[in-house]
This record gives C-alpha cells, sequence and structure tokens, in this order.
C-alpha cells in the first residue's frame, strides 16, 4: 500500500512539474523516428530523433524555453532527457506521447 501512494504521489508531482513547464511554453520534442512521429504526435510537437538531440542541445538552452521529451514508452525520452541535462538543458521527460497528450487535453 505504501509503495503504491509513493508511486501516485510520484506522478502527481510529476504531472505538476510537467504542466508547469507547459505554462512556461515549453517546447515539446518527440524524440522518436520520423516514421513513428508521422504515425501520430503532438499538435505542435517538434521531432528530433534520439541520435540526432545531442547536437540540439545548443539551440534548446539558447530558446531560454524548459524542454519537455517524448517517445514511444519512456525509453528513448528518458535517455534524451540524461542526454540534454548533462549538457545544461532545462528538461522534463514527459515519458509516453500519449499519456503526455492526454496530460495536456485533461488539463487545459
Amino acid at each position: 500500500m505504501l509503495s503504491f501512494l509513493k508511486k501516485l504521489i510520484g506522478n502527481e508531482k510529476k504531472e505538476q512539474m510537467l504542466l508547469q513547464a507547459i505554462s512556461r511554453n515549453a517546447l515539446i520534442v518527440d524524440v522518436r523516428t520520423e516514421n513513428e512521429f508521422n504515425g501520430g504526435h503532438i499538435p505542435g510537437s517538434k521531432n528530433i530523433p534520439l541520435n540526432q538531440i545531442v547536437g540540439k542541445a545548443g539551440e534548446f538552452i539558447s530558446s531560454g524555453k524548459p524542454v519537455i521529451v517524448c517517445c514511444a514508452s519512456g525509453m528513448r525520452s528518458s535517455q534524451a532527457a540524461a542526454i540534454l541535462s548533462s549538457k545544461g538543458v532545462e528538461i522534463y521527460n514527459g515519458g509516453s506521447w500519449v499519456n503526455l497528450q492526454r496530460l495536456i487535453q485533461t488539463k487545459s
């Protein structure tokens, strides 16, 4: 029961952080392949596949906006978040693009 509550509270905190970043005009970056992205994505999100993400860190920093990364399941977005964080980007792991889209739609 305690682990369930910790997970629930952790998810709520993550959602609050994501919504706060979105309210600050965060860039939403989908790190899936172009084909995956073309199969469905969050409107207004930008597609930068994981293997190209490291080269974009400077652009993200100069934008002055927080960045939320997402993918299919959260695995690639976790990798992208770690890479960008190490470069000094204000980064948030949005996990699955479907779940992130649902969060945006239900809270707006």
